[in-house]
């Protein structure tokens, strides 16, 4: 399926594509891909988050994980932090977001245990540093066969 090497008098033109180098192409990249997924996951602190069967997904590009653990401990990213620091860290975020046009978004997780004066605390925290956008995390639970409302126009 190439050109012949012998002595020949051959005019014609190689008429067949060799997909071999596309493949091993398609293999180191999916190779790449492999390893490349495993360092992406994020890592989180378990938080026992509670339950809910309304929740969407929230598609951002440019997120803050913000979690407040059930011994009283506030986290960004997963790395400690208290109240004034994530302030600062909020601020620069919001900076960096802005210079580059485009959309910042808190995603809050609390231990269920965690009193609800200390969500809003901080939730008061994201807003007061400019950032409008927030989501609360949740595990998802389906909703119950009877809960589902019934399809309007019937």
């Amino acid at each position: 399926m190439g050109a012949s090497l012998g002595g020949g008098d051959d005019d014609d033109g190689i008429t067949a594509i060799n997909i071999t180098p596309f493949v091993d192409i398609i293999l180191v990249v999916l190779i790449i891909f492999m390893v490349t997924t495993t360092t992406l996951v994020n890592r989180s602190i378990k938080v026992q988050l509670p339950e809910a069967a309304t929740g969407e997904a929230v598609d951002a590009p440019t997120s803050l994980a913000i979690q407040l653990l059930a011994d009283g401990g506030l986290t960004l990213d997963g790395a400690a932090t208290g109240l004034e620091a994530l302030r600062a860290a909020l601020r620069a975020q919001r900076a960096a977001a802005q210079a580059e046009q485009r959309d910042l978004i808190c995603l809050i997780g609390a231990d269920k245990t965690v009193p609800h004066g200390r969500v809003v605390e901080v939730i008061d925290l994201i807003r007061q540093e400019g950032i409008a956008k927030f989501a609360i995390q949740i595990d998802p639970t389906p909703l119950p066969p009877e809960a589902v409302p019934a399809p309007a126009g019937g």
